[in-house]
């Protein structure tokens, strides 16, 4: 039987996400509804993917009894309350990262799935990417020994985005890609949490950040370094430096089509888009709604991929950053 989703939002990434969902097999997955601002946006949307339902309001789409999950793509500042709607609801919930504004979000999301027993997963998208599944199969194995080092950066030019620089949409680097640096060293080192957090940035008039370092202490002398940046191009990879050899991720680290093992190069091709794509590497995204299938079909509440507890810390290390380098939204305060 097919898993039915709803789609949350009618903006780019949700368009990427239905072209991801349509590589997969019509047999297991299935569009029915979208929902947005306006039945109008929501109807030219439908009419794009081939969906049979267009709603006006999210309320509307929650009341849809033929949804078996949703997947939450609009603003991260509007991420709680469109997540609480369907979660004390009764509905399963995919939400697009950063999961929420902050910490105390993020378990009020958390606390909402458990009371309503409903599924719940944050949409870190890497960390169900065949390259991500052979990181940790070859950290696993111990293939490079004990690991020492992670790096990991993500720099592109992106201050003409509204919503990137605009306090009131969440904007900053750190939200926006530096997430992916953060998740990419959590993963490695299995979902430990830091000794230490140090971070320096430099921020836009607009008050959020345009550029972070953060570095990460773990327990046995262990560093991580991660660098984000909305301002320029950086070369975007991912590097695990281990006593017996090194794992790199040469581009695109969050949504990585090859894996340097001690030099060795291997691609893992995503699937080929049927419409054109507003990101790269979209049909990605496939591989994150496969594994919600899969935690659905087995009665799961949560992913051991992406589960509550690695969705909260990301969080608690992300304000920990903010803070330091003085990055402030109104939802820290209320």
């Amino acid at each position: 039987m097919a898993t039915r989703w709803g789609i949350c939002g009618a903006g780019n990434i949700s368009h990427d996400f239905c072209v991801a969902l349509k590589t997969l097999s019509h047999e297991d997955h299935q569009i029915v509804a979208v929902a947005a601002r306006s039945l109008e946006r929501a109807e030219k949307f439908a009419k794009t993917h081939g969906i049979p339902k267009a709603y006006g309001t999210y309320q509307e789409l929650v009341k849809d009894p033929n949804i078996d999950v949703l997947y939450i793509g609009v603003l991260h500042t509007h991420h709680l309350q469109v997540g609480l709607l369907f979660l004390n609801a009764g509905k399963n919930v995919l939400c697009e990262k950063p999961f929420a504004m902050n910490l105390r979000e993020v378990r009020q999301l958390i606390s909402a799935a458990r009371e309503n027993n409903v599924f719940l997963m944050e949409a870190v998208w890497t960390r169900f990417f065949p390259v991500s599944l052979e990181i940790g199969r070859l950290l696993s194995r111990g293939d490079v020994g004990e690991v020492k080092v992670v790096r990991a950066d993500f720099g592109v030019p992106l201050t003409h985005v509204q919503r990137a620089v605009q306090k009131e949409l969440g904007g900053g680097a750190l939200l926006d890609i530096g997430i992916y640096c953060i998740q990419f060293v959590l993963m490695v080192f299995n979902g430990e949490k830091p000794e230490t957090i140090q971070a320096t940035g430099v921020c836009l008039d607009t008050g959020v950040d345009e550029a972070m370092v953060v570095t990460l202490k773990f327990s046995g002398q262990r560093l991580a370094v991660c660098t984000c940046t909305i301002t320029a191009e950086l070369p975007n990879e991912a590097v695990i430096v281990g006593t017996k050899g090194t794992i790199k991720v040469p581009a695109h680290m969050w949504c990585p089509t090859s894996l340097m093992v001690n030099g060795v190069e291997t691609q893992y091709p995503v699937p080929e888009p049927s419409l054109p794509l507003n990101f790269i590497n979209s049909t990605g995204m496939c591989y994150e709604a496969e594994e919600v299938r899969r935690c659905l079909l087995h009665g799961l509440k949560e992913s051991s991929r992406m589960s509550h507890a690695d969705s909260a810390l990301l969080a608690e290390i992300m304000d920990e950053a903010r803070r330091q380098v003085g990055v402030v939204y109104s939802q820290d305060s209320q």
